[in-house]
């Protein structure tokens, strides 16, 4: 089930959202965190992101400004790296609270709380109409660097800050689209690192089923984004982002309580 459910939002997702910042990450972890422990979902989201845009890497590198790149990634790397070491902290730390319903028992951990929490807010930030034209004047790119690659170390959640730092860089559609894949890429290669000798090593039992559905949901992003590429013109994000943004909520929720 998980493999059907992980390769068909991978799909939809990679090839809706090609020309958005709101994109594979912010609802494939939720939907990877439905069957593997948060941090492990994260893990194994960020390397189907990594896939994924290393393949849009490929089709669009050449129209990048690296400068803008430059500006911006380097500080995001930095910061992935940060927010990925907090994330490994808060999965080590005990057990908040458990209770039973029906006679399951449910468990609210430190990192689950977190990543909730965090998962509501931008699920909450795309229902919002200022955020989706959100942007910030060009000296703000480093800054805006720091705070996509940390929450994306973090929690996965980068591609909308991304956006509202680089939309008034000065870039074309083409230049925006591949600056942001570019970015993308480095800030993944930086937290994969952590997510590697960290995460994968405190869940390794765990991330040894999490192959295949990574495998799955790189492949069917690597079509989604070569039908994108092709084919899309003019994306609609609206009922993708309302009907998104809802399941974030409760999976957000979910999490919180407990109950995932």
């Amino acid at each position: 089930m998980e493999l059907v459910l992980i390769g068909v939002m991978a799909l939809l997702t990679s090839g809706l959202t090609f020309f958005s910042g709101f994109g594979l990450g912010t609802i494939l972890m939720p939907v990877f965190a439905l069957f593997f422990p948060v941090p492990l979902a994260i893990a194994a989201t960020a390397v189907v992101h990594f896939a994924n845009n290393l393949f849009k890497f490929g089709l669009m590198a050449k129209q990048a400004d690296w400068r803008v790149v430059a500006r911006f990634s380097v500080p995001a790397a930095a910061a992935a790296i940060a927010g990925a070491i907090i994330l490994n902290l808060f999965d080590s730390l005990p057990v908040i609270m458990r209770y039973a319903i029906g006679g399951s028992t449910f468990e609210v951990t430190v990192v689950k709380a977190v990543i909730g929490v965090l998962i509501v807010i931008f699920a909450l930030l795309e229902l919002w109409p200022p955020f989706q034209v959100l942007a910030f004047p060009p000296r703000w790119l480093p800054l805006g660097g720091v705070l996509s690659g940390f929450f994306g170390g973090l929690s996965g959640n980068q591609g909308a800050l991304r956006s509202a730092f680089l939309l008034k860089a000065g870039l074309s559609k083409e230049a925006f689209v591949a600056t942001g894949v570019v970015s993308a890429v480095i800030v993944d290669a930086a937290r994969l690192v952590v997510y590697g000798t960290a995460v994968v090593a405190t869940h390794f039992e765990q991330s040894q089923a999490v192959v295949a559905p990574v495998v799955v949901g790189s492949v069917c992003a690597f079509i989604g984004a070569f039908v994108g590429k092709r084919v899309l013109q003019k994306v609609t994000l609206h009922t993708v982002r309302l009907v998104v943004a809802v399941a974030m909520l409760a999976i957000g929720a979910g999490l919180v309580s407990g109950l995932i």
